[in-house]
């Protein structure tokens, strides 16, 4: 079978190649001016996001309250609470940073565009998918920094929840509020040009991933982190997955959805933002060196969800068409 590997993926490895041999441009001090840069283009995502969120399909989406909560509780609950177990087992400070990593992780909301894209491949309940990849970057905004908030005092002094919100609602909150207002004016344009505002996206994305790698390379902040390390990580993130994604199956089932709401819930239940990730953690780690290591299993993660939902969502497509 052949297994296509995603651009964006390949994308923010060479981004991090770059970062390593060029750290000088992200650093502070730098006379690229990257964090404003970042800030504005953050603004400007949630804007056009707000953009395209239709009224009709998150009105319609209301109805199925049973799906929508399963989803939002696997996305805001099952996934940090499968990680809080893990707490107590830590004993050194490098152990906290990954758990940490693996916590905000765990915290984030789901993924929009590829949650839906995959979803209907699978030929699972489409509106539904909209719907909860939708709301999930809405509810994001307040309960990630809010899971965080317990945990990231301790490793950040600086840490003010009056600030983090400030700047959530000033860079997210209100573009999003602004672009949904305008969606009846522009949201044709936002469809129009989805792809290139997705090519926009992509690339602050990837831009604030270069200034965090940036930062840390430039602090010397892998030098502890070995390939066996990295190994380790990336077995981390695949069974937190396949954790996640049977355990909403099994729920699914327990609820007795139909099989579309059920690839629904999988499929949205088990994403993660990498977008929302990124932004997030501009503003939660803004001053921890070690924002590259926070971000490390969010991009593994990000490549093996994308990788194994593609083979799930293909072999239920040529199932389907079988029978």
């Amino acid at each position: 079978m052949k297994i296509n590997i995603d651009g964006f993926v390949l994308s923010v490895i060479a981004i991090i190649g770059i970062a390593y041999v060029f750290p000088q441009w992200g650093v502070p001090g730098s006379n690229i001016p990257i964090n404003t840069i970042s800030t504005i283009g953050v603004s400007l995502i949630f804007f056009f996001y707000g953009l395209k969120l239709s009224p009709q399909k998150l009105k319609s989406g209301i109805k199925n309250w049973k799906l929508h909560l399963l989803v939002q509780a696997s996305t805001f609950v099952i996934f940090p609470l499968l990680i809080l177990i893990f707490r107590p087992l830590l004993q050194t400070q490098e152990q906290e940073t990954i758990w940490l990593a693996f916590f905000f992780l765990a915290a984030l909301p789901s993924t929009v565009s590829s949650s839906v894209v995959m979803v209907s491949i699978a030929k699972g309940n489409i509106p539904a998918a909209i719907f909860n990849a939708s709301i999930s970057g809405i509810i994001g905004v307040l309960i990630t920094p809010l899971w965080m908030g317990l945990f990231v005092q301790n490793a950040q002094s600086n840490f003010d929840f009056t600030d983090i919100y400030t700047k959530l609602i000033v860079q997210i909150i209100l573009p999003v509020i602004v672009g949904f207002l305008l969606q009846r004016f522009l949201g044709e344009f936002a469809q129009k040009y989805g792809k290139q505002l997705t090519l926009f996206d992509k690339s602050i994305i990837l831009l604030i991933i270069y200034k965090s790698f940036a930062e840390s390379f430039e602090g010397s902040v892998f030098s502890s982190v070995s390939i066996l390390d990295l190994v380790f990580l990336l077995l981390g993130v695949v069974i937190l997955f396949w954790v996640v994604f049977f355990l909403t199956g099994f729920l699914a089932r327990k609820m007795r959805f139909s099989l579309e709401d059920q690839i629904t819930a999988q499929f949205c239940g088990t994403k993660k933002s990498l977008v929302h990730g990124t932004v997030f953690s501009k503003i939660l780690f803004s001053n921890m060196v070690s924002i590259g290591i926070i971000l490390l299993p969010l991009m593994l993660f990000h490549a093996t969800q994308l990788l194994i939902i593609s083979v799930v969502a293909s072999k239920m497509s040529k199932k389907d068409a079988l029978d």
